[in-house]
């Protein structure tokens, strides 16, 4: 039997995001508690974000630098919405896998880069960028600067826009009440917004972040650790590879591990 075999696991990525994240859960026993903690929305303005793709297309960057899913995502509507695209353009250069497949799908762009670590410190130094490289960074509003300050500093001239806006989301299970009943075994987090905003809709829907420790908690990488142990909570699953598929494996082997 999967050591996952009924085990309640709370997923906290987005809506559109959650489904791939629960079924694979499910594939393997699991039982996911949906409690979105993120929802993607739009930004105050798109004009930044067209000019620069418009601008992109024209070939007027050398990169383009990619760190999630969900940014690939809202290039692809609004070179949809301008009717342009980017293949050929420039290079780019993606944080993860995941990143990867999504910009190959949507945007039709083969990744030129990518990172041993998932993370923006590894990308920044896998690009290495010469002096006057230009980099389109597009990124949420809430991003860590770490990355641009990296790239800048390295001399390259970086155009960072704010691509969308990480808002904390709504609905799903009583995640609070469950947690006060022992009804949940793991809690799943996929990146630091979905940490911070899960601590802000315990505290607004009467639950208590007390209540997490009788559960283990699976982070995807090290900065969405960072933030758990921030709020004040442990990690107990951390993944070698930072990844969906890393992270169900890690829950798999820490379970096969307790029961040992």
């Amino acid at each position: 039997m999967n050591s996952l075999a009924g085990r309640r696991i709370v997923v906290t990525r987005a809506p559109h995001q959650a489904a791939e994240l629960a079924s694979a859960l499910q594939e393997c026993g699991a039982v996911p508690i949906l409690y979105p903690c993120i929802e993607i929305a739009p930004p105050g303005d798109y004009a930044p974000l067209d000019a620069a793709l418009r601008d992109a297309s024209r070939g007027e960057y050398d990169w383009l630098v990619l760190t999630s899913a969900n940014t690939v995502m809202i290039l692809n509507q609004r070179l949809e919405a301008l009717g342009i695209n980017l293949a050929g353009a420039l290079k780019v250069a993606s944080v993860g896998p995941a990143t990867v497949q999504s910009a190959e799908r949507l945007l039709g762009t083969p990744t030129s880069l990518i990172p041993e670590k998932f993370v923006a410190e590894a990308l920044a130094e896998a690009l290495s960028p010469e002096q006057g490289t230009r980099i389109l960074l597009p990124q949420a509003d809430q991003a860590r600067p770490v990355l641009a300050q990296s790239l800048i500093a390295s001399g390259a001239a970086v155009k960072v826009i704010e691509a969308y806006r990480t808002v904390r989301g709504s609905g799903g299970a009583d995640v609070p009440q469950m947690l006060a009943r022992r009804e949940i075994d793991a809690i799943t987090f996929t990146s630091a917004s979905t940490v911070t905003n899960f601590a802000a809709r315990m505290v607004d829907e009467g639950g208590s972040l007390d209540d997490c420790d009788a559960v283990y908690i699976a982070c995807i990488g090290p900065i969405t650790a960072e933030a758990v142990h921030e709020i004040g909570l442990r990690v107990d699953i951390l993944p070698e590879t930072h990844t969906l598929e890393g992270l169900i494996a890690g829950l798999i082997e820490f379970y096969e591990m307790e029961n040992a």
